[in-house]
């Protein structure tokens, strides 16, 4: 057998005489400016539990969408956002949120205020709020939260790495742990008394801080704070810019666990980012290495290349037989929340949720799926049980998509549509249409339906009338008699039943506008997700809006098309409102 020589010394090195078969010319890229973690952090770590261990329970998840994603949002929520982003956190089953930074922005105080005086927020729901450690923004965020009947944790943090230390804050180890204990201090004569309120502190950039120093200042927190079973600090070791491999946060967060005082009165929580895109597989090891509780984002915004995502880390534990003990059966209604909330899209490639994951292009992949399909109904069959209760074996597919609200074959008729006559590329290469995925799942079964009729070849103006007469409405019913927006104000007039209806509506966009005229007039349309974009250049082009809507017990699309984005968004809803009996 040939033995081929490793490129990789014990201390991490490449090894110097590459193989025959690795013989790769230099990049341009000057390397020689960065230096190995190794150098940085010496992780005095003689005995390794973590990689013999296993996950056999769910960590304490703690979203930082309000707080962390939020900082990294161009377009920061607004407080309706904010609140629509909180109720959906809860209704999935977080049982602790970080809810936002109170001492940054009005917007922020205002929505910790407000779950003071609303009660939007569970019993069981505890509530964080993030704070530097400088005294009067410590002040601000404790009178945040004063009269919060639910538990309250005060998150405290202040970089402790060197180039931070020396570059950032301009002082010394000792000089930066007397800033840390003063904040500390401050935060426990404030809010000490509260009978509802526990304490966190997070030394940004743990991961690039001296063990020594990051363990010596963990210890003067818990120790002032008194960290007990009975009130424990959660201490939060982050990986704010991830730089090394995986195993060395493991060694870090393992090298803490073993070595902290009051550890039995402390909540050990990792919050890595995903610069290197490790950031699952460091949280993963994180847990393995002694983390009780993980903070990231649903699916894993934040700066620079995001937090790590909790969707992906939860599903992946679902995929091995753990309960996430956080709920993703609809994972689709989730997304739309998601991205309505952050303006942010969902890559289609996005582990679990993307609309791709479920897809096999390969013709060997979907003969593949196809067998252990039918395999998995005859043993669920043969058993006498639902599909849902037996034990999931497919190949290329690692869970059920049922899991997650998804439907398998909907997915695989558009792959084998697009492989047989291009349904998507044919529409955006002839006329420009750029269909959302979603849309193309539902035409496809449209056209297959056409194609089992007439047993012929589509045309390109044959698919386009298809979409056409699926997707717009040539005689409504109601009609958009006229519509002007003016000083924040929407005036909408509609055509119903030989009448005209006026209304105006301040304060939000024409489509809401839109929709809460036809509300008003007995139409009531909820519009889940829209998508526009132009077609075409210059005197020619055109806008196309594409809105997936629910309405009278079902949901559907509808398409609009004008020379403005405003314009074809209401033809869309328009199309919509019509299209429903």
């Amino acid at each position: 057998m040939t033995e081929f020589p490793t490129l990789i010394t014990p201390a991490g090195a490449v090894a110097d005489g590459a193989p025959a078969w690795n013989r790769q010319r230099h990049s341009a890229m000057p390397s020689f400016r960065y230096r190995d973690v190794h150098h940085r952090v010496d992780i005095p770590v003689a005995q390794r539990d973590w990689p013999n261990a296993r996950m056999t329970t769910a960590p304490l998840w703690v979203p930082v969408d309000l707080r962390d994603g939020n900082q990294a949002l161009a377009e920061p929520m607004d407080p309706a956002r904010k609140r629509r982003f909180f109720e959906l956190l809860v209704a999935m089953g977080y049982k602790e949120i970080e809810v936002g930074y109170p001492s940054a922005s009005q917007t922020d105080f205002d929505f910790v205020r407000l779950l003071a005086d609303t009660p939007i927020a569970p019993p069981d729901v505890t509530v964080v709020v993030f704070t530097p450690a400088r005294r009067d923004l410590i002040e601000r965020t404790v009178e945040s939260v004063r009269g919060i009947t639910n538990e309250v944790v005060i998150h405290l943090y202040t970089a402790t790495a060197p180039v931070w230390r020396e570059v950032v804050l301009g002082k010394d180890r000792a000089q930066l742990r007397e800033l840390i204990v003063a904040g500390a201090r401050r935060v426990l004569e404030l809010a000490g008394e509260l009978p509802n309120a526990r304490f966190q502190f997070s030394p940004e950039v743990f991961n690039l801080t001296e063990p020594d120093f990051a363990l010596e200042i963990c210890d003067a927190v818990t120790e002032l704070w008194q960290a007990s079973p009975h009130r424990p600090v959660t201490l939060n070791l982050p990986a704010t810019v991830e730089v090394a491999t995986p195993n060395i946060y493991a060694d870090q967060i393992e090298y803490m666990h073993r070595n902290l005082a009051r550890r039995d009165g402390v909540i050990l929580s990792v919050h890595p980012h995903n610069d290197r895109g490790t950031g699952i597989a460091c949280a993963e090891l994180a847990v393995l290495a002694g983390a009780q509780r993980v903070e990231g984002c649903v699916f894993g915004n934040g700066e620079r290349t995001g937090n790590v995502d909790i969707a992906t880390l939860a599903l992946n534990l679902h995929a091995q037989g753990v309960d996430p003990m956080i709920d993703f059966s609809d994972i689709d209604e989730i997304r739309r929340t998601v991205e309505h909330c952050t303006r942010l899209p969902v890559p289609e490639r996005h582990p679990y949720v993307g609309d791709l994951v479920h897809t096999a292009f390969s013709g060997t992949h979907q003969d593949a799926i196809g067998k252990g399909m039918a395999e998995h109904r005859a043993r669920a069959a043969a058993a006498g049980v639902p599909e849902r209760e037996t034990q999931w074996r497919v190949p290329y597919l690692p869970i059920d998509p049922a899991d997650l609200g998804r439907s398998y074959d909907a997915v695989i008729r558009i792959n084998s549509q697009s492989g047989k006559g291009g349904i998507a590329y044919m529409l955006y290469a002839e006329y420009g249409l750029n269909l959302p995925r979603r849309l193309q799942i539902d035409l496809a079964k449209r056209v297959q339906e056409h194609a089992d009729d007439t047993g012929a070849e589509i045309t390109a103006k044959e698919l386009f009338a298809l979409f056409e007469q699926a997707y717009a409405v040539p005689v409504p019913r109601i009609t958009l008699v006229q519509w002007e927006i003016a000083e924040a104000t929407t005036e909408i007039v509609l055509g119903v039943r030989g009448g005209e209806l006026r209304s105006a509506h301040r304060n939000v966009g024409p489509v809401e506008a839109l929709t809460a005229a036809l509300a008003g007039a007995g139409h009531p349309i909820e519009i889940l997700g829209l998508t526009q974009h132009s077609v075409g250049t210059g005197a020619d082009s055109a806008a196309v809006s594409y809105v997936e809507y629910r309405a009278a017990g079902r949901t559907g699309w509808a398409y609009g098309r004008d020379t403005s984005v405003v314009a074809a968004s209401l033809h869309a809803v328009m199309n919509a409102v019509n299209a429903t009996r």
